[in-house]
């Protein structure tokens, strides 16, 4: 554990919170992609089954259990109780566009061909990419609210803590993991351009918005 890591789990659960907390006060979930969170959901869950065969700390167990939680009870909310606000004709990203290579990566290269190693590996592949039927979805409408933008950005932070976290334990323990660097390294450069915007136009007031596609 060191600071990195703990600030960087902060930030993923306050990511979560503020998106539950946006559809819970709006009841809308609208300008939300669904699929992403169907992806971040099987992330989570292929990730934390080791949690049944491996002990490593409470603070470890608890954590994922919350991130479990929050995962799935969105899920519920976008597809069950705020169904009627979900919008679909926008949330059009092919899943099988991601599922299928990052499938495929998995039994490429992967550390070990136990099936928990390998729903790991999956679940490092599938969050780097997860997010980009959510990137998608507010390419496609041009604009995204300010709440969801906050979402966005402590995801995004989330990531970047966790490439601290690995050079960190690189310089202190000598760990070096290639699969979550390298995958974090691609997750954190899909952030960019949105940290970018965030900084020149949501934290200076403005709204979030992007060219409409042609």
């Amino acid at each position: 554990m060191n600071v990195f890591r703990v600030l960087g789990d902060l930030s993923h659960l306050l990511a979560m919170l503020i998106l539950l907390a946006k559809m819970w006060k709006s009841k809308s979930c609208a300008g939300i992609s669904g699929k992403s969170q169907v992806l971040f959901a099987l992330v989570f869950s292929t990730r934390y089954l080791d949690m049944f065969f491996i002990f490593i700390s409470v603070y470890n167990v608890v954590m994922k259990v919350i991130y479990l939680l929050c995962s799935y009870i969105t899920i519920y909310v976008i597809y069950g109780k705020l169904r009627k606000t979900y919008d679909s004709e926008n949330d059009t990203f092919r899943l099988e566009f991601l599922l299928i290579p990052v499938i495929g990566l998995s039994f490429l290269e992967n550390y070990d061909f136990a099936t928990l190693e390998l729903l790991w590996t999956f679940s490092i592949y599938l969050e780097a990419v997860a997010i980009l039927p959510q990137l998608f979805m507010i390419s496609k409408t041009g604009e995204a609210e300010t709440i969801t933008t906050h979402y966005l950005f402590f995801l995004g932070l989330y990531r970047a803590l966790y490439l601290a976290n690995w050079i960190w334990r690189y310089h202190t323990e000598n760990i070096y993991d290639q699969i979550a660097i390298v995958s974090g390294v691609v997750q954190t450069i899909f952030y960019c351009d949105f940290f970018y915007l965030y900084v020149t136009k949501v934290l200076k007031g403005k709204k979030l918005s992007l060219p409409m596609p042609i």
